[in-house]
């Protein structure tokens, strides 16, 4: 086998039915560039996520994909020139420069991407489960829509308090708050974010009851594997407008891509009719 124009990867866990290997080798298919994109997970390859990590620029990797649960652990480790995506504390890409690796954010602007492609109005009241790497995105990306007012959800209050601080700290006006329970945050909103692993395949369930989305107008799920998670089915069975994972994931691919390939044109219209039509 021919060795790889550009050698990419994705540190994670339970990330066996991830897309984005055929992503990147597909973006790269359009610009004549052979992608070998590779699946990095600490547990089967004997190390920690820090030796895993540490060792990607010895191993030849131009960069990297970070995603549940390591977002966090990879913002102490790596630049952050973006003074936005170092006030989310969490990057999803690291390109491995000469002078040491450098962190993006682009959970944020695919989220953003994401929003905009299905709604053209303003996200209005949010009620956002999941204050982790994911859910940090989510929330400044609903900053950036202008939302009315965010409610923070998560079974551990610091970290909701957490984000609340550092999203006061952007001088929005909008309201942000804390609660522990989420369908008591979801009454009344108009949106309803999932940012767990709750949904995803090995995580079981819906972060949210069914009948808490009475009222509400529209749902996003940041999981994607599977697409139809049960938080999706029940928000689309009440009426609400969907946008699902897989938007965050392509649009997020669309963006890392443009780091990792050095802004190599790319046809996002004809990357999606490949993607889904492929088989990774």
């Amino acid at each position: 086998m021919a060795e790889a124009d550009l050698k990419l990867g994705l540190i994670g866990d339970n990330i066996a039915r991830s897309r984005s290997p055929l992503l990147h080798r597909l973006a790269g298919a359009q610009s004549g560039v052979t992608v070998q994109y590779d699946r990095l997970i600490p547990s089967d390859l004997g190390e920690s996520f820090d030796e895993v990590f540490d060792r990607c620029t010895g191993r030849g990797y131009r960069g990297i994909n970070v995603t549940y649960p390591y977002k966090e652990r990879a913002a102490k480790k790596v630049t952050v020139p973006d003074p936005h995506v170092a006030a989310i504390g969490a990057v999803n890409t690291v390109l491995f420069e000469p002078d040491g690796p450098r962190g993006l954010n682009t959970d944020y602007t695919g989220f953003v991407a994401a929003y905009q492609g299905v709604r053209d109005s303003g996200p209005g009241v949010c009620c956002l489960i999941g204050t982790g790497g994911v859910g940090r995105a989510l929330a400044f990306g609903l900053l950036s829509l202008e939302a009315e007012e965010i409610r923070l959800v998560d079974r551990d209050a610091g970290k909701a308090e957490a984000l609340a601080s550092d999203l006061r700290a952007m001088g929005t006006s909008c309201r942000i708050v804390t609660f522990g329970d989420a369908s008591e945050a979801a009454a009344g909103a108009q949106g309803v974010l999932n940012g767990t692993p709750v949904g995803m395949v090995g995580y079981g369930g819906p972060p949210l009851p069914s009948p808490a989305m009475s009222g509400a107008q529209w749902a996003f799920d940041a999981v994607y594997t599977p697409v139809e998670t049960e938080f999706l089915t029940n928000a689309a069975k009440a009426g609400l407008t969907i946008i699902s994972g897989y938007e965050l994931f392509f649009w997020q691919g669309v963006h890392a891509w443009a780091h990792f390939s050095l802004g190599r044109p790319l046809d996002p219209v004809a990357l999606r009719t490949a993607l889904e039509a492929g088989a990774d």
